[in-house]
């Protein structure tokens, strides 16, 4: 129903902002991600996500939108609602949600705060071939793509480095080029950590 927003900044906070289009103030919840990404500049533009329900109307903005693509997937999945769907893209960036659904990722999903084993499942379960297909990602390199994560993790580990402190900078340095060899990986890793 609303494409976007664009106006100016009225209000900015890490769950929402206030944008001042010409006169009406929009509240619009927003994800960590998307506060990360608004700069204080007066003119912004959100895309937007409108949820109807019996007793609330509730708009949701995205810097991009690739975030607004995996929001509104997550809410087809029975059990995930918005807030959990905007915490899950305030913990994780669009991309390392996407990538976690595509490698059946799990634990990754789990770690998720109010997201359960069975919940993380159902998603992967719900989103794995639509995620797939909408992002044209080639199975056979997503999975190697792990492949190379778990060697780099391992490698990481042999070095002395906590393995959850190594797993976000690994994450990191994939979500910038997901084709990296594990050499390649384990060095640009070894420089963040």
């Amino acid at each position: 129903m609303i494409h976007h927003l664009k106006g100016k900044l009225a209000e900015k906070n890490p769950t929402h902002v206030v944008i001042d289009c010409n006169g009406v103030g929009y509240f619009v919840n927003i994800s960590l991600h998307t506060f990360s990404n608004i700069t204080d500049s007066e003119s912004i533009q959100l895309f937007t996500h409108l949820q109807i329900k019996e007793d609330s109307h509730s708009l949701f903005g995205f810097f991009e939108k690739s975030e607004r693509e995996i929001f509104r997937l997550l809410l087809s999945v029975s059990g995930i609602g918005s807030s959990t769907a905007r915490t899950m893209l305030s913990s994780m960036s669009p991309l390392q949600v996407r990538d976690a659904i595509a490698t059946g990722n799990v634990a990754a999903i789990q770690s998720v705060k109010g997201i359960g084993a069975k919940t993380a499942q159902r998603v992967i379960l719900d989103l794995k071939d639509k995620v797939l297909k909408i992002y044209d990602i080639d199975e056979v390199s997503a999975i190697s793509n792990n492949t190379n994560k778990d060697e780099a993790l391992s490698a990481l580990e042999v070095l002395g480095f906590m393995r959850k402190q190594s797993e976000k900078i690994v994450d990191k340095v994939l979500s910038q080029d997901a084709s990296l060899s594990v050499e390649d990986i384990i060095k640009l890793s070894l420089k963040n950590l």
